[in-house]
C-alpha cells in the first residue's frame, strides 16, 4: 500500500507534540518522490533504510472502526498493531496478533491510570481511536498521554459528537434538517426522532403523527425531532492534512444498510459533496481520515446528517481505488507529506457480510495433504489452500503430499507451479492405503475425500479435515 502513498521530498513541519513528533518522523521512512523499487535493493541497503516499525495501539480494536484500520495496516513493513479491548468478546482478538484485553472502559474511574500503563508498557508511537466515545475521551486526556494522540482537535470531535451543535454551526451554509422543538411545532410528517448524541442508529425512530412522537418522547425526552429526508443516502469519506489542506474526497450511495453500519456502498461522483465537504472543511479544524453522511430530501437536495472525525468501516471501499485512510492518516501524524494517489474504476461496489474467523486450540507439526479435488480442484489451484499451506511452511511446519495422482505428478506441479512447495511427495496405486504413509501422531489430514478421511482417522487417530475447513486452520492475526 505505501506505494501507492509518494512522500513530497519537502523539510518536515514541527506539529504540536514537539519533540515526539520530531523523533517518530525520524523513524518514518524517508521515500524519495519517485517510486524506489525495494525490490532492486541489497539486504544491507534496505536493513540502512529501514527503522524500527511504528507501535501503533488500536483502542477498541474489535470495532468495525477498528477491524478496518487492521485490513489497512496489518501488511505494512512500517507498522506494528496492538489492539485492545475493554469487551471480552469481540474480534479483534481473532485478526491481531499483538491482542490486549481487559481494559477498563473510558468513562471507568480507573481508565487512565490502566491506559498509561498500557501505553508505556507496551511502548506505543500512536493511539488510533476506534470508537466515537474514544476518539471524545482520549481528545480530553490528550496532554497526559505520553503517546500521540490520532486524530481531529477536541472543540471539533466535541461539536460533531453532538448532533444539535453540529446543525447549529452549519445550518446557514448547509442544508441540515428542519429541527422542531416540540411535537405541537410540526408542520408536516413522518419526522425522524433520533439521540444528539449516538451512533449505528441507535435509538432512532420514524413518527407518523403526534402521537407517536409524544410516545418516544416519553422514553427519551432528549431525542431531537427532526424533518424527514426520505431519499438516498450517501456517506463521503475525507482526509485532511496537518495543514488544512482537503487532499480527498469521495461519496459512496449507501445502498444497504445493518445495524446502521453500510454493508452495500457503491462509489459515486457527486460536486455537491465535494462543495459541501469544502464547507465543513472551512469551518472545522479536521486531521487525518473523516467522513460526513448526507441524505436527499423531497426536493433531492442533501442534507446534512452527521460528521465523523474519524476513520469510517465502509472506507475500504475507496482502499480499493488506493485510497488507505488510516494510512495516510499516520503518515499525517507523523508529519509527513503525502499526495493521493487514486486508480479509476467505473461501478466500484463493496458488499459486507460477516467473517469467521476461529481459533483451534491443538497444534501440528506435519500436514499430509491430497492433491486431485483438493489442492487441485478442476484444473484450478485451491487459493485458500495453498495459503494455509505457505503459513505452515513459514512456521515450520513440514508439508507432506500423499496421492494416487494418475498422470505425471511432476509435470502436475509444474504446470501449477506447485514444485518445490512439498518436503515429500508420495505417489500410491489405486488400491494402497494412505494411513500406512503416515508416522506422526502431530499431524493432520487433509482430502476432500471422506473415505479417506475416516481411513485415516480411525488408524492413525490424528485431526482430518475437508477443504471447506481450511478456513478454520489459518491464523488471520496479523
Amino acid at each position: 500500500m505505501e506505494s501507492e502513498i509518494l512522500w513530497a521530498a519537502q523539510e518536515r513541519a514541527r506539529d504540536t507534540r514537539g519533540c515526539r513528533a520530531e523523533r517518530l518522523a525520524s523513524r518514518a521512512p524517508r521515500l524519495e518522490s519517485r517510486t524506489v523499487d525495494a525490490m532492486k535493493l541489497s539486504a544491507s541497503d534496505q536493513s540502512m533504510r529501514m527503522p524500527a516499525p511504528i507501535r501503533i495501539l488500536v483502542f477498541p480494536c474489535g470495532t468495525e472502526i477498528g477491524l478496518e484500520i487492521h485490513q489497512a495496516l496489518c501488511w505494512s513493513k512500517h507498522i506494528e498493531l496492538i489492539g485492545a479491548s475493554s469487551v471480552d468478546s469481540n474480534h479483534g482478538k481473532f485478526v491481531y496478533r499483538h491482542y490486549i484485553g481487559g481494559v477498563p472502559f473510558i468513562d471507568e474511574s480507573r481508565f487512565l491510570d490502566s491506559f498509561l500503563s498500557l501505553i508505556a508498557r507496551e511502548k506505543i508511537d500512536l493511539i488510533f481511536p476506534a470508537h466515537d466515545s474514544v476518539n471524545l475521551g482520549l481528545a480530553r486526556v490528550r496532554e497526559k498521554l505520553s503517546s500521540t494522540l490520532i486524530g481531529s482537535p477536541l472543540a471539533t470531535i466535541e461539536t460533531c459528537r453532538v448532533k444539535s451543535k453540529t446543525y447549529a454551526l452549519f445550518e446557514e451554509t448547509i442544508r441540515v434538517p428542519k429541527m422542531y422543538g416540540r411535537a405541537s411545532d410540526i408542520d408536516r410528517f413522518p419526522v425522524f426522532l433520533k439521540p444528539d448524541v449516538g451512533e449505528a442508529s441507535r435509538g432512532v425512530h420514524l413518527a407518523r403523527s403526534v402521537r407517536e412522537v409524544e410516545f418516544y418522547l416519553a422514553s427519551n425526552p432528549g431525542l431531537l425531532i427532526l424533518e424527514y429526508l426520505p431519499g438516498k443516502e450517501y456517506t463521503v469519506d475525507c482526509f485532511t492534512d496537518r495543514k488544512g489542506h482537503l487532499h480527498f474526497v469521495g461519496a459512496r450511495e449507501r445502498v444497504r444498510i445493518q445495524n446502521g453500519i453500510s454493508v452495500n456502498s457503491k462509489a459515486v461522483d457527486s460536486e455537491d459533496c465535494r462543495d459541501i465537504a469544502r464547507a465543513i472543511s472551512s469551518r472545522l479544524t479536521l486531521r487525518g481520515a473523516w467522513f460526513f453522511q448526507v441524505k436527499e430530501g423531497v426536493d433531492g437536495g442533501l442534507g446534512l446528517l452527521e460528521i465523523g472525525p474519524r476513520v469510517a468501516g465502509t472506507m475500504s471501499l475507496y482502499r480499493a481505488m488506493g485510497v488507505n485512510f488510516p494510512l495516510l492518516t499516520i503518515y499525517d501524524a507523523l508529519g509527513r507529506d503525502v499526495v493521493v494517489m487514486v486508480n479509476t474504476h467505473e461501478n466500484l461496489e463493496v458488499d459486507r457480510a460477516l467473517a469467521s474467523r476461529f481459533c483451534i486450540d491443538f497444534a501440528f507439526r506435519h500436514v499430509y495433504v491430497d492433491l486431485d479435488d483438493t489442492i487441485i480442484v478442476g484444473d484450478e489451484v485451491n487459493a485458500i489452500l495453498i495459503a494455509f499451506l505457505y503459513q505452515s511452511f513459514g512456521r515450520g511446519i513440514r508439508l507432506h503430499l500423499l496421492t494416487k495422482h494418475r498422470d505425471n505428478i511432476w509435470q502436475t506441479l509444474d504446470r501449477h507451479r506447485l514444485r518445490g512447495l512439498f518436503d515429500s511427495v508420495t505417489v500410491l496405486d489405486e488400491g494402497s492405503s494412505k494411513p500406512q504413509y503416515i508416522a506422526e501422531s502431530d499431524a493432520i489430514y487433509i482430502d476432500d475425500s471422506f473415505s479417506e478421511r475416516i481411513a485415516v482417522r480411525s488408524q492413525c487417530g490424528i485431526p482430518v479435515f475437508d477443504i471447506d475447513a481450511i478456513p478454520y486452520l489459518i491464523d488471520w492475526r496479523r
